[in-house]
């Protein structure tokens, strides 16, 4: 009483799955499946069909068989009832009985006949059972895996209490080299305390908060913190701790320096800035009319590098420079371009109808002056933002292709740029990653200059000026064989003297009466985010 196979075979006699429980060649099985269609009568009521040496004990299923083989001996009403059990199992893991269907949960139908007949004798099992054992799912390893994840997500926690910790830490540090608003007050010194109120609007802590531009500006709080610096304090007496360390270190860095240098590579000297410079640096040349209006306006673009834009946004301001108190009490009359897209917003404390009706920068309260700023100040008081989007690839400054293509062991990498009409782009610099080098790649042909930087492994592409003169320009190199996605995302950098708001000063209105007072106006486009990814 030995079931040999359990197969499912198609009507013309394809074998589609077979499992043997028996030690039998794959000729024999092969044999035995190809007679059954055979063997198999039409117009009879009976499901088996018996030779010399073995019994088919069969049931159709739509378009196909399910067979059992036996051996003469065994017991036919056990074997109908295997055969029925694994005709309830068939349809739970294929859900389509045709032979695709079949072919793609062979190996699930495998292991449920495993589960119902073992050496081929036939298990107590139900198809609820087989179907359980199949999943194989265990309440340990579910458990294990709870455990698993709870000490993950308690690491985690940890892991963010230290790093809170850490940047508190920072925080405090920082606070105690820098000094505060408490070392300030400890100096007794009056004309700090007049400065502040001179600098403040609104002696009731409103006015103009530091977020908008508005207030005391943190370059100033560092220099006065620097002046505090300047004389050690009495319970310091001992010399600062790692001098020493810090001279030798120096030297060192030094050789490191030089070493690299005679190996040509370009070493940018770091100089150390002194406190309340920081931002006056970045700044263009030191103020020196009475009044300096800056338009500002920062560009955001992402390009695909098949054609077309994902992103373009542009976000500019209008900040007030004032040096002397005395020419606080102004009115800025301004003029824009008419640009329908963008977006005009004043500050909480402008007066928004005058601005509306007439184009008049103005404070709400006319008896209130605007803060005046060192001259190291080059944040200024931010007036007005504005901020333009658009879906016009024609509103692109500059527009970059890149064309990689590999040709044998070299990879040839052709770069166009074309900018528009509407700016004179300055110090364009166009940034390529490349992948790893082990020397410079091989510029053919380039319209500027161009620099390798060897430890980011970044082409830099540098034009000084784009006018009507190069609307257009192209680069060539030559790299060993590398895939075209490693030349991406290209970074572009540039600025430009005029903006998109076309934002103009037409007159500064003192409101005490007399002649205007004399003013400049700076005017720049700068990038934030410029990409061809």
């Amino acid at each position: 009483m030995v079931v040999l196979a359990a197969s499912i075979v198609s009507k013309s006699g394809k074998i589609l799955v077979s499992r043997q429980f028996v030690d039998m060649s794959r000729i024999r099985i092969e044999g035995l499946l190809a007679a059954f269609p055979k063997l198999v009568g039409t117009g009879k009521q009976h499901t088996y069909v018996e030779t010399e040496n073995v019994r088919y004990v069969y049931q159709p299923i739509e378009a196909l068989y399910l067979l059992l083989v036996t051996n003469k001996q065994s017991n036919i009403l056990e074997d109908l009832e295997t055969l029925r059990l694994l005709s309830k199992l068939v349809p739970e893991y294929s859900y389509s009985l045709d032979e695709e269907g079949i072919c793609k949960t062979a190996f699930e139908l495998l292991f449920a006949f495993d589960e119902v007949i073992s050496l081929g004798h036939k298990e107590n099992v139900t198809v609820a059972q087989v179907k359980q054992y199949c999943e194989m799912e265990s309440h340990e390893e579910k458990l294990h895996k709870l455990v698993v994840q709870s000490k993950i997500n308690e690491t985690k926690d940890v892991m963010k209490r230290k790093a809170s910790e850490i940047d508190k830490s920072k925080i405090e540090k920082n606070r105690g080299d820098k000094g505060g608003f408490m070392s300030l007050q400890s100096m007794g010194s009056g004309r700090i305390e007049s400065s502040f109120s001179d600098m403040s609007i609104s002696s009731g802590g409103g006015g103009f908060g530091s977020g908008s531009g508005f207030g005391l500006a943190t370059t100033d709080v560092e220099t006065f913190s620097s002046k505090s610096k300047g004389r050690p304090p009495s319970s310091a007496n001992a010399p600062p701790k790692g001098l020493g360390m810090q001279l030798g270190k120096s030297q060192r860095t030094n050789q490191f320096l030089e070493s690299l240098k005679a190996e040509g590579e370009v070493i940018l000297e770091d100089v150390k800035p002194i406190a309340g410079q920081s931002r006056a640096a970045a700044a263009a040349p030191p103020l020196t009319d009475p009044i300096t209006l800056t338009v500002e306006e920062k560009i955001n673009v992402s390009l695909k590098r098949d054609g077309g834009m994902s992103n373009f946004d542009v976000q500019g301001t209008l900040s007030l420079q004032i040096l002397n108190q005395e020419d606080g009490l102004i009115q800025v009359q301004i003029e824009t371009g008419g640009n329908p897209g963008i977006l005009f917003k004043t500050h909480p404390n402008m007066n928004k109808e005058l601005f509306t009706h007439e184009n008049i920068l103005g404070l709400k309260d006319p008896n209130r002056p605007f803060p005046t700023g060192q001259a190291g100040d080059a944040a200024g008081v931010g007036l007005l933002k504005w901020r333009m989007q658009s879906a016009d690839e024609s509103m692109v400054p500059l527009t970059i292709n890149c064309w990689p293509s590999v040709s044998g062991n070299e990879t040839y990498v052709s770069i166009e740029y074309e900018a528009s009409t509407m700016f004179d782009l300055r110090n364009v610099a166009i940034s390529v990653p490349l992948p790893a080098l082990r020397e410079a790649p091989s510029v053919r042909q380039i319209d500027g200059e161009w620099r390798y930087d060897s430890r980011n492994s970044v082409l830099e592409w540098t034009i000084l000026l784009i006018d009507n003169s190069n609307r257009s320009g192209s680069m060539e190199f030559v790299v060993p064989p590398a895939d075209s996605s490693s030349f991406f995302p290209i970074s572009v950098r540039f600025s430009a003297t005029s903006t998109y708001s076309d934002l103009k000063v037409v007159n500064i209105i003192p409101l005490r009466g007399g002649a205007p007072p004399k003013f400049s106006q700076r005017t720049v486009l700068i990038t934030e985010n410029y990409q061809v990814a």
